[in-house]
């Protein structure tokens, strides 16, 4: 039987470089050849070969739903029948702003954009802007985009060490990024002492998901949090992939638990705001953000940023994880599914760990989890591949990068947990 995955990527290699439009779905560092998408429903989707896969990375994070939620579809239909694309402003926008600083308080004003590389470029350039200062802090294996002042030490498809991590990136346009370890407080400490006054932010994924799963610990959490705030950088945020993923309210809600009072200065959202759409943003308080053009001298625009079908598919995605319950059945179900690949790996005798929050998790071939890029690049990459194939040929689509975290959605059911959990178990006592 004619394999069709690789028909189309012999195709897509002669007009796409690499035969994809975004590297890491290439399967390079995995082997083997990539599944073309043909549909998708709910947790599930089908390949060109019409095979069935549980799928675990939902768009890298958008679908928190699952594919074609009616809901979601609906408003979607609605908005195309009323146009694509205006280069005006809409209620709509207003309407999604507004819910997006209701659930962040950090926020007063919000400005939306088409990607999580546009908010991530345009929070640096307006932290330097308000500040007047140039040097940026980012910590190794925190991906921010592909901008090119912050394509050093990266992680992700860009996990080698490198400074900068890409080719076309002149090292003077990095000069004044600061690359420090993750949870590294005395490191953290050092850098301000010395760059404090010339400092304009520090940039952070607070879960970084670029690395697979790694968590700031509370106490490197705080220790940033004090040092901007004594210094006079703004902390921003990078919550592309854990805003409204890990939480209704994002991570910082999570470490404003553990921290009361503790806010970010900037945020950076995409991918679940936009449910699937091209819609990402980035805000903050009201002083800084109105140092925005047309307000003020940081200039940033974007030809379809609001776009109103990309608006009405965040605000009907919003509306859906917003209702009471959804967050604790998630992460009830994300939890389930790392409890049960503990245990199988347990039993198979395999070094493993893994962690989770809210709809998002990740593991380790590790007998204990890395707290920083060092200790996750020591992760068994061999093994990785062995299982993310085991699982492919099982119908469990996982990320295809040993550097990625994964996603549950709310409509993952118990018997998709059950499935995957005994497709790694088979897998597992192969390795």
């Amino acid at each position: 039987m004619t394999d069709l995955n690789q028909t189309l990527f012999d195709r897509a290699r002669q007009v796409i470089p690499g035969g994809v439009n975004s590297p890491v779905r290439a399967f390079r560092a995995v082997g083997g050849t990539p599944r073309f998408v043909k549909r998708a429903q709910g947790a599930y989707f089908w390949d060109a070969n019409d095979k069935r896969y549980i799928d675990y990375i939902g768009s890298w994070g958008p679908m928190i739903l699952g594919h074609g939620h009616p809901a979601v579809v609906e408003a979607v239909q609605k908005a195309v029948l009323e146009g694509f694309s205006y280069g005006a402003p809409t209620e709509r926008e207003i309407e999604l702003a507004e819910a997006l600083l209701k659930l962040m308080p950090s926020m007063d004003m919000v400005r939306l954009v088409s990607s999580g590389t546009e908010a991530g470029m345009s929070a640096l350039r307006l932290a330097r802007g308000a500040t007047g200062r140039s040097k940026i802090i980012k910590f190794e294996g925190c991906y921010h985009g592909h901008a090119d002042a912050l394509l050093v030490k990266a992680g992700s498809g860009l996990a080698t060490f490198g400074n900068p991590t890409s080719a076309g990136v002149p090292p003077e346009v990095v000069q004044h990024t600061l690359v420090l370890e993750f949870n590294n407080i005395p490191q953290l400490e050092e850098a301000f002492a010395l760059h404090g006054k010339e400092l304009a932010c520090l940039m952070i994924e607070p879960i970084a998901g670029n690395m697979n799963f790694v968590r700031a610990s509370v106490p490197f959490m705080k220790r940033c949090r004090e040092l901007c705030t004594e210094h006079g950088a703004l902390l921003v945020f990078d919550e592309v992939m854990t805003g409204c993923r890990v939480a209704l309210g994002s991570a910082q809600s999570v470490y404003a638990k553990s921290l009361p009072g503790f806010e970010p200065d900037l945020t950076v959202l995409g991918k679940v705001i936009g449910g699937g759409m091209p819609l990402a943003a980035f805000g903050g308080k009201r002083a800084v953000m109105e140092q925005l053009a047309p307000l003020g001298p940081v200039y940033q625009a974007g030809t379809l940023s609001g776009n109103p079908v990309a608006t009405a598919c965040g605000l009907a995605t919003l509306h859906e994880i917003s209702k009471p319950g959804f967050f604790d059945a998630l992460s009830a179900r994300t939890q389930s599914l790392v409890d049960g690949l503990k245990a199988a790996a347990a039993k198979a005798g395999v070094p493993f760990s893994a962690d989770c929050q809210g709809g998002m998790f990740g593991f380790f071939l590790l007998p204990e989890l890395p707290q920083n890029y060092a200790k996750v690049m020591t992760s068994d990459s061999p093994k990785f591949n062995e299982l993310f194939h085991g699982l492919l040929d099982r119908g469990v689509y996982i990320a295809p990068a040993l550097y990625e975290a994964g996603f549950v959605s709310g409509a993952h059911t118990a018997d998709d947990i059950a499935a995957t959990v005994q497709a790694a178990a088979e897998v597992f006592a192969t390795l």
